[in-house]
């Protein structure tokens, strides 16, 4: 999976812009690149194979040279607007006027064919209701679309259609118009949904900068001022011709300061250890910009809340790793499975397990890069073990890492003088 020939930086989080070029986008984000607007809008051409009938319509003859010539117009028109509103609507910066007016051009289109060429055009006010429903309100939604069909039902019955025509026409515009309206609804909540994982990876980060400023602050604080409090003593004493008691003041002052140095390096030390839930966080935001669904359940957070400092970190240095892997390199991986377990082995020792796989095309004949090998060497010092290989039935990549479940033991009370 990882390539001898590009380095890892493990330290490094996976970030959106080095996640491999897809050519669709995420549902309800705007459009990056001309590609993915060339997809969107041949997937959304699809749907204009129901147009068939209306253009049969025009192919049979039963029309003279003129209306055949307004009836082709009127569907070229049709479907260049309807694109030109998906186009718009698949931009950060649309504009809700200019998609209005497209829509109110879509429904006089749609009144125009229908009066002129017959009850064959009624099939693009399904058109237009869908369209309608993408750009209201979705408190207003539904009065536009009951709207939409009394219109087609009265346009039908202008131009004398059969009663099954302008019921078939009229509720599949409304039914059209109310799925359309449910999908935009769906499309915000995953929206929502992908700015709240950002907001909790956020949060998460601040939480830990918050826990380095408070060790910080209690560490520093007492240290600094038993420094200072010792300076002006020691000023005094030479001040006074005490030397020896000077001298005694600032060597006391040099063991306070290393001693200082010491706490801030571990303090910074498990600043930055990674922690399991930041790096599961920060993978569902990394994997959903390179198009990967991340499958993990809810209790994997708290798998093992017990575990030492250094093998959760070792944990979630694994987590980091295997994310960086599949953005980077796992190509055609479309789902990340993460799994906690627990084996035990024959010495009698229990340990912590956390499997990540995917189901892209595997590593291959390559060997294992500078990431993994980094990892193996974090593994092992915490006792430790790292396993990768192709996943179940030879497909994908699979990344097993595993440590001592050794938990940390909470301090004795001191026993009481009877």
């Amino acid at each position: 999976m990882s390539d001898a020939r590009q380095t890892h930086r493990t330290d490094e989080q996976p970030e959106a812009g080095v996640a491999r070029v897809s050519f669709m986008n995420v549902p309800g984000a705007p459009v990056e690149t001309r590609r993915q607007m060339l997809v969107k809008v041949a997937w959304m051409l699809l749907w204009m194979l129901y147009l068939a009938y209306p253009a049969g319509n025009l192919l049979n003859g039963h029309h003279s040279l003129v209306g055949q010539a307004f009836g082709w117009c009127c569907l070229v028109g049709f479907v260049a607007v309807y694109v030109l509103l998906v186009i718009f609507r698949s931009q950060a910066g649309m504009k809700p006027r200019a998609c209005q007016v497209i829509v109110v051009t879509m429904i006089v289109l749609a009144v125009a064919a229908s009066c002129v060429l017959g009850e064959a055009f009624l099939t693009l006010f399904i058109y237009a209701s869908v369209c309608l429903a993408i750009i209201t309100p979705p408190n207003y939604a539904l009065r536009a679309l009951v709207g939409m069909a009394a219109l087609t039902a009265a346009i039908g019955l202008m131009i004398h259609a059969g009663s099954d025509n302008i019921t078939t026409f009229a509720l599949s515009a409304l039914l059209s118009g109310v799925a359309m309206t449910g999908l935009q609804r769906l499309v915000a909540t995953m929206k929502e949904l992908r700015e709240a994982r950002a907001a909790v990876a956020h949060l998460a980060a601040s939480e830990e900068r918050l826990r380095l400023a408070r060790d910080l602050h209690d560490l520093l604080g007492h240290s600094l001022s038993l420094i200072t409090l010792k300076s002006e003593l020691a000023g005094r004493f030479m001040d006074a011709g005490k030397d020896e008691a000077a001298r005694a003041q600032v060597a006391d002052i040099e063991q306070v300061a290393r001693q200082s140095l010491t706490d801030v390096r571990e303090a910074v030390t498990g600043f930055r250890r990674p922690t399991l839930p930041v790096e599961l966080a920060a993978a569902r935001t990394a994997l959903s910009a390179a198009q990967v669904r991340l499958e993990a359940a809810p209790e994997l957070v708290d798998a093992w809340p017990s575990l030492a400092n250094e093998e959760a970190g070792a944990l979630a240095w694994a987590l980091r790793e295997a994310v960086t892997n599949i953005v980077r390199h796992g190509e055609g991986a479309t789902v990340c499975t993460v799994t906690a377990d627990e084996s035990w082995e024959a010495s009698g020792e229990r340990y912590a397990v956390l499997e990540i796989t995917d189901n892209g095309r595997g590593p291959g004949k390559s060997q294992p890069g500078n990431g993994l090998s980094g990892l193996d060497e974090r593994l092992a010092l915490v006792g430790g073990r790292l396993e990768t290989g192709p996943g179940e039935r030879g497909k994908g990549f699979r990344l097993r890492a595993s440590v001592p479940l050794r938990t940390v033991s909470a301090p004795s009370e001191p026993s009481k003088a009877s």
